[in-house]
C-alpha cells in the first residue's frame, strides 16, 4: 500500500502554523497541539531522519532524551520541498516547489532550486524566475512579523538573498551566521527579543556528511554527536520560558553503486523524454506529447518491482503532493514520476557525476527518508 505524507495531521507543513498558533498569531491552526508560549525557537537539522536518530540514540543522548514524535515530510522528501513546506505551512502542491530540481518550460531547462540556476549553466535565474513570483504565498515568518512577533532567521550568511531564501525564508530579521557556534549565539540572543519571539536556526553538515560518506557511517555518527551538543547548548543558553523545537527536512538511505541505474547510458529510459528532473530516488519525467503511456510502460519494465512508476496525473489524484495542486505546481510535476521503494536510484553519471557518485540519497517515501523528528525541550 502506498504510504502518503500526513498532510494536515502530522506533516512538516503543519509545524509553521502550529508554531504561530502557539504564539497566539490570529488565524493559525494548531494541528500539532503545541502549548502556548511567548517564545519559540525552531532548530532545523538538515538530514536528521527519525529512524536514523533512534538507531543511534547512544551518540545523541541529549536529543534522545527529549519528548517528541515523528512527522512525515512532504513529497518528495528533499530539502527544497521541505524548507518550502516549513516556510509556508503548505504542502508541496500549494507552495509549488515540488523537487530539488524542476523542469521550467519558460526557461527551457531543468532548474536547480538550491542554486537557482539551470543544470549545466552558470547563469543566475533570479531575474528571470523571480523567487517571490515562483512562490508567492505568505511565509510563516512574514505572518509572525506582521503579528508583532520578533522574528529572526538564523542561517548561513551566504544564503542571504538567494533564490530559495527569498522564496521561503523571507520575512522578519535576517540573522546571518558563519558557523554552528555563531548560530547558537545568534539564536539565543534572537529568542530574547521583543515581547514574543520566533527564531529559525538551521545547520546542514549532517546532510553533507550523509551524502558524501553515507548515513549510519562513523563520520555521520560523529557529526550527529556534534548536532547533539549544539541542541544541548541552545537549550542551556535560552532564557526560561523559551520553547525549543527540533525537526528536520528528510532522512536518508544508502545506495550502493550496483543499485544505481545510469539514465545517461540507458537509451530505453530516454526514449520520448524531454527532460529529467527531481533527484536520483524520485524522478520527474517530462515527455513529448502523446508519449505518457509508452514512457510509463518502459520505465515500469526497466526499473522493476522495487520502483513505483505512475503518471503525474495519478500522483496528483492520489494526493502525493497534498490535497490541492495548483496549476503552477502541476507544471513542475512530471508527466510521469518514478520513485524508489527499494535501495535504488536513477542517476546521470555524465551530466551530474558528483551527485551520481554519492552513497547517501533521499527523495522517496520509505520511512528512512520520510520520517523526521519533532522534539521539544
Amino acid at each position: 500500500m502506498l504510504r502518503l505524507p500526513d498532510y494536515g495531521a502530522g506533516a512538516l507543513s503543519d509545524v509553521g502554523p502550529s508554531l504561530l498558533a502557539s504564539l497566539r498569531v490570529p488565524g493559525a491552526d494548531n494541528v500539532l497541539e503545541l502549548p502556548d508560549t511567548a517564545r519559540s525557537c525552531l532548530f532545523v537539522v538538515d538530514g536528521l531522519g527519525w529512524n536514523g536518530l533512534r538507531a543511534h540514540a547512544d551518540v545523541a543522548p541529549f536529543l534522545s532524551s527529549l519528548t517528541g514524535r515523528s512527522l512525515t515530510v512532504g513529497f518528495p522528501s528533499t530539502t527544497v520541498t521541505s524548507l518550502a513546506s516549513l516556510g509556508t505551512g503548505l504542502p508541496p502542491g500549494e507552495h509549488g516547489m515540488t523537487g530539488y530540481t524542476s523542469y521550467v518550460a519558460s526557461v527551457g531547462s531543468v532548474v536547480n532550486w538550491l542554486a537557482w540556476r539551470s543544470i549545466g549553466a552558470n547563469v543566475d535565474l533570479r531575474e528571470v524566475v523571480v523567487p517571490e513570483e515562483l512562490q508567492p504565498r505568505e511565509t510563516i515568518w512574514e505572518r509572525a512579523d506582521a503579528a508583532g512577533v520578533a522574528t529572526t532567521v538564523c542561517t548561513f550568511d551566504n544564503f542571504a538573498g538567494t533564490g530559495l531564501t527569498r522564496a521561503v525564508l523571507r520575512g522578519g530579521r535576517w540573522g546571518g551566521t558563519y558557523c554552528e557556534g555563531d548560530a547558537v549565539a545568534r539564536a539565543i540572543d534572537a529568542a530574547a527579543q521583543g515581547n514574543r519571539s520566533l527564531v529559525y536556526v538551521y545547520v546542514s553538515a549532517l546532510d553533507l556528511v550523509g551524502h558524501m560518506r553515507g548515513p549510519d557511517t562513523d563520520a555521520w555518527c560523529a557529526q550527529l554527536a556534534i548536532v547533539d551538543r549544539i541542541a544541548e547548548r541552545l537549550v542551556a543558553g535560552m532564557e526560561p520560558g523559551v520553547s525549543l523545537y527540533v525537526t528536520a527536512d528528510h532522512g536518508m538511505v544508502e545506495v550502493s553503486d550496483a543499485a544505481k541505474l545510469d539514465y545517461d547510458s540507458t537509451p530505453v529510459l530516454q526514449e520520448g523524454v524531454v527532460a529529467l528532473a527531481g533527484e536520483p530516488r524520485m524522478r520527474h519525467v517530462h515527455v513529448r506529447p502523446g508519449a505518457v503511456a509508452d514512457v510509463t510502460a518502459r520505465w515500469t519494465e526497466t526499473l522493476g518491482a522495487q520502483w513505483r512508476v505512475m503518471t503525474g496525473d495519478t500522483a496528483v489524484a492520489d494526493g502525493l503532493f497534498g490535497p490541492i495542486v495548483t496549476p503552477a505546481a502541476r507544471s513542475r510535476i512530471g508527466d510521469v514520476i518514478a520513485f524508489a521503494d527499494g535501495p535504488g536510484s536513477v542517476v546521470e553519471r555524465r551530466k551530474l557525476p558528483r551527485l551520481a557518485s554519492m552513497p547517501g540519497h533521499h527523495g522517496s517515501l520509505t520511512d528512512d527518508e520520510l520520517l523526521v523528528p519533532l522534539l521539544n525541550a
